[in-house]
């Protein structure tokens, strides 16, 4: 195993505008290690890893890559100096086989020349053996899993020649079954010499495959710590700077009548494929329902159904009484039904990015003022309130929420559809991408939405979550529910098999 310096990052500082992001940031990593990355949104792990791509270039500060000064001034500069970068949302084209999304670009950034397609497939396919990868390179993106998804992005860096390898919240989407295999490759990686930088949010995963650890906060480095001697409550101080229970509450509740009631529903895509099959399921007042499943699995299907932004072919969905099935998000809202929807995409479905915290918060109850003219007072009102109960960090209520931070962003998001007094409130990855304190947070604003009688959904990717936050799991693997099973008695092993399209009959 190498020791010597693979990157070296000296008193870097990168600055947008009067927001300083990097401050004289120190950061080093070996060859034949892994070292993870820790910090809050906002910390400047992003911003730091970008200069190591050439997407940024600091302002100050010196690079060295293998003991020697880089000038990283592009990516294509990055991946000449053997830096590879496998970001949380893949970058492959569906309609290409593993093969061709392998090889695109190589001749152009990597200095190795474009070798023909038989040349490479033996390369790629002795490199796979090498890590233990079963790799189709025949097979097109679009019929792969996550998984396999993830081996062709690792294939494309080390074909590339990369002996540095970035990965960003590399388990996010994954079945416990598909992280053993990927920690098993990263440890195969790092055996022959790799040098591998991890971020994630899961400090478990952290512990179990990190060798050094540093941690940002607030644009600084704080510490780099060997994780062997290091333990999780102390990481969890130094990204925050305050110690936080872990611990996530599932209180008891005296669960209602049942509110949501889906019966048999299907849903096709526009592609016309299934996306939703024959699902049934009932949710209680003052239960929440955790909704596990690889990402695809017919969740964003469910969720819209709810809301009326998804037709169902058939099927029907009661919700206190009232079936919703045909009806339009309008049309459901001047049925009374109330229900606060959190979509997956924040900027994209739940808010406008443009509009300041105010315009946001007028568009879920405009409807209910009277006269032609909308009064702004109201929803300043309204949004002076969500930020000082959800402790939301924003220069002003006028401030285009674009302008916010994820965890930020999520807190308008989840106080506005809270201050309308739903009785259902459906969640699609709320904590997805936030730090710590902000997703503990949103944790404690579910579970006091939970005691008060109100129904909610959480579709969720971290499992040891779901397991303690959820009163039942539903599992979900390819539009059908493969099992439901009591939270209190579920373990990750047997979520996993759900997830992966196993029968709940057949887990031992």
């Amino acid at each position: 195993m190498e020791n010597s310096a693979a990157i070296r990052m000296e008193n870097i500082t990168k600055s947008f505008g009067s927001v300083v992001a990097n401050d004289a940031v120190s950061f080093s990593v070996n060859f034949g290690e892994i070292h993870a990355l820790l910090g809050e949104n906002g910390a400047g792990k992003s911003t730091l890893m970008n200069m190591l791509s050439g997407i940024y270039r600091p302002d100050s500060g010196s690079i060295w890559i293998d003991g020697k000064p880089a000038n990283i001034t592009s990516p294509g500069a990055s991946i000449r100096y053997s830096i590879g970068m496998i970001h949380q949302h893949f970058k492959l084209v569906d309609v290409m086989s593993a093969l061709d999304n392998v090889r695109m670009g190589i001749g152009r950034h990597s200095g190795k020349g474009r070798t023909g397609r038989k040349k490479a497939a033996v390369e790629i396919g002795k490199k796979a053996e090498s890590l233990g990868l079963d790799v189709n390179l025949s097979k097109k993106v679009y019929e792969m899993s996550v998984g396999e998804k993830q081996t062709t992005e690792i294939m494309k860096v080390l074909h590339r020649g990369s002996r540095i390898v970035i990965m960003d919240e590399p388990t996010a989407v994954l079945t416990p079954s598909e992280i053993r295999k990927l920690f098993d490759i990263m440890r195969r990686m790092k055996e022959q010499g790799c040098a591998i930088v991890i971020i994630t949010h899961k400090l478990g995963e952290v512990m179990e495959i990190s060798d050094r650890i540093t941690v940002l906060r607030d644009g600084r480095s704080i510490d780099t710590v060997v994780t062997r001697e290091t333990g999780i409550p102390s990481l969890i101080e130094m990204m925050v700077g305050r110690r936080i229970d872990l611990k996530i509450e599932r209180p008891a509740t005296k669960q209602g009548e049942v509110l949501l009631d889906f019966d048999a529903v299907t849903v096709v895509g526009p592609d016309r494929k299934v996306a939703l099959n024959d699902v049934s399921f009932k949710l209680r007042e003052g239960e929440i329902l955790g909704v596990a499943g690889v990402a695809g699995s017919g969740q964003k299907e469910l969720c819209e159904a709810i809301s009326g932004l998804t037709n169902a072919e058939k099927g029907r969905i009661f919700f206190a009484g009232e079936n919703l099935i045909g009806k339009k998000p309008s049309e459901i809202i001047s049925l009374g039904v109330r229900m606060g929807f959190i979509p997956e995409d924040r900027l994209g479905m739940g808010l406008v990015g443009t509009m300041d915290l105010v315009g946001n918060v007028m568009l879920k109850d405009y409807r209910d003022q009277k006269g032609i003219m909308l009064r702004r007072d109201l929803g300043a009102e309204k949004a002076r309130s969500i930020v000082e109960k959800f402790e939301v960090l924003t220069p002003s209520i006028y401030t285009p929420v674009a302008k916010l931070s994820g965890g930020n962003i999520q807190k308008v998001l989840l106080g506005r559809e809270i201050d309308s007094d739903p009785r259902l409130l459906v969640t699609a990855y709320p904590v997805r991408g936030l730090d710590i304190g902000a997703s503990f947070k949103i944790y404690d604003l579910l579970n006091e939405q939970k005691k008060k009688g109100v129904g909610i959904i959480f579709v969720g990717e971290d499992l040891d979550v779901l397991i303690e936050i959820s009163d039942r799991i539903m599992v979900m693997s390819g539009g059908v529910v493969t099992g439901t099973i009591d939270a209190s008695l579920a373990s990750k092993e047997e979520v996993g098999f759900l997830m992966a399209g196993g029968d709940s009959g057949g887990f031992d």
